[in-house]
């Protein structure tokens, strides 16, 4: 799964400026700044935190990387699309198959 700036930051796309820094401070506690009771190191997922913020706190960088979100869904759009529009469903032409000596005796029926 590849995760965005957003998604580091657990904010919604198009969030605030403010909501941002707030977003920013309260990850950075939640983590602890890098460090677990454990003694777990999560160094890399607070650089990504950084990295995150470095980008969608800077509005020329978060229109960039927005503009390039917005073409990698598309391009995902397009080719599940192009593979549904692949899979068609032969023989079937109705919301339910009728067999068809029930379909010559229908006109029959009616009348």
């Amino acid at each position: 799964m590849n995760y965005t700036h957003y998604d580091y930051l657990d904010l919604a796309p198009g969030a605030t400026p403010h909501r941002i820094e707030a977003a920013y401070a309260a990850v950075l506690e939640r983590f602890q700044y890098g460090r677990t009771e454990a003694g777990q190191d999560l160094s890399g997922l607070v650089r990504m935190i950084h990295a995150a913020y470095a980008v969608l706190s800077d509005p020329d960088r978060r229109r960039e990387y927005d503009a390039e979100l917005s073409a990698e869904a598309a391009a995902a759009d397009a080719e599940l699309q192009s593979q549904l529009d692949a899979q068609s469903l032969t023989g079937f032409t109705r919301v339910q198959q009728v067999p068809e000596a029930l379909a010559a005796t229908l006109p029959e029926l009616a009348a």
